[in-house]
C-alpha cells in the first residue's frame, strides 16, 4: 500500500511540473494574431494551426492526470482507521520520578518560605 501511495504521489508530482512547462510555454491570445499577418508560423513544428492544439490538448491531460491523482491520494488519506481520541490523548507521558530516587537529593527536601503572589502582601507591615 506504501508503494502505491508514493506512485500515485510521484504521478502527480511529474503531472504538476509538466502542467507548469506546458502553460509557461504557450502563448496568449493575443499572439495568434500575428499569424494571420504572416508572421512565419506555418512552417514550424506544429504546422500551419499553430501549437495551440496540441500544448493544449496535452496541458488538459496532464491536469486530468493531476485531478485523477490529487483524489486518490485524498481517498487513500481518508482509508486510514481514525484512533479513538486525540493526538494529545495518544501522546506518551513519562512518569515523574520521585524525590528520593534522584542521585544527590536529600530524602527531605526543606519547605520553600511561602511569599503571597499579591502586590499587597509584600508591603512591609510595622
Amino acid at each position: 500500500m506504501n508503494v502505491l501511495l508514493n506512485l500515485v504521489l510521484a504521478v502527480q508530482i511529474l503531472s504538476a511540473l509538466g502542467m507548469i512547462g506546458l502553460i509557461l510555454i504557450q502563448h496568449g491570445k493575443g499572439a495568434d494574431m500575428g499569424a494571420a499577418f504572416g508572421s512565419g508560423s506555418a512552417g514550424s513544428l506544429f504546422g500551419a494551426s499553430g501549437s495551440a492544439n496540441f500544448l493544449s490538448r496535452t496541458t488538459a491531460v496532464l491536469a486530468l492526470v493531476f485531478f485523477v491523482a490529487t483524489l486518490s491520494l485524498a481517498y487513500f488519506g481518508n482509508r486510514q482507521p481514525a484512533s479513538a481520541g486525540s493526538v494529545l490523548e495518544r501522546a506518551v507521558t513519562v512518569p515523574e520520578a520521585p524525590a528520593s530516587q534522584i542521585p544527590g537529593s536529600a530524602t527531605s527536601v526543606p519547605a520553600a518560605p511561602v511569599v503571597p503572589a499579591s502586590g499587597a502582601g509584600q508591603i512591609p507591615t510595622q
